[in-house]
């Protein structure tokens, strides 16, 4: 299987009901929080995709269908009992590399740092089937990981870091997040 196929079936893997136990680790304020989410990961429709495109004033894509796009949704309760919902499109963008590791643009109609549509970076490595994302906010850079286990268990880590002035080094991290997906059997 090629790394698209293994990108595909990535995704194919990700798409239903999910559970997720996390730990972050807030390093400025020394503070762990744990946090349960439940989220549900269902894919876009080809008319879901061209708009998360026209939403980030992207290339239309005649292509559009070949490329990833779920419709995320979840709900996160703290330790602390805060609680944040969310809703958001995405999609993946890639060129194919001939290689075991694929490239592209990661495109979400709605951000979880701020409120708008918003151009990331990605990279999947299909060997070990992680996905790893790179977003630059405002005032931080979140690099995120989800590594497939396998088709009903996800481990996912969350690195932000304070953005640094343009050409120098992500080196101050502010939190980290570890956190263990299940996916959620239904009858």
């Amino acid at each position: 299987m090629d790394a698209v196929q293994q990108f595909q079936q990535f995704f194919e893997h990700c798409v239903g009901h999910w559970t997720t136990e996390r730990t972050y680790h807030y390093l400025p304020q020394q503070e762990v929080e744990r946090s349960h989410t439940k989220f549900a990961i269902q894919p876009l429709t080809p008319d879901r995709k061209a708009k998360v495109l026209s939403d980030n004033q992207y290339a239309d894509r005649p292509d559009v269908e070949q490329f990833p796009g779920f419709h995320l949704a979840f709900d996160t309760v703290s330790e602390k009992g805060e609680r944040v919902s969310q809703s958001l499109n995405l999609m993946f963008v890639y060129e194919p590399s001939g290689s075991s590791m694929l490239t592209g643009d990661y495109l979400r109609d709605q951000a979880y740092e701020e409120a708008k549509p918003i151009v990331s970076k990605f990279q999947f490595n299909a060997e070990s089937r992680e996905l790893l994302m790179t977003t630059y906010y405002s005032r931080v850079v979140s690099v995120d990981s989800i590594t497939l286990v396998n088709p009903n268990l996800r481990i996912r880590k969350i690195v932000n870091y304070r953005r640094p002035e343009e050409g120098n080094p992500l080196d101050e991290v502010l939190l980290v997040g570890f956190g263990v997906e299940q996916k959620t059997v239904t009858s």
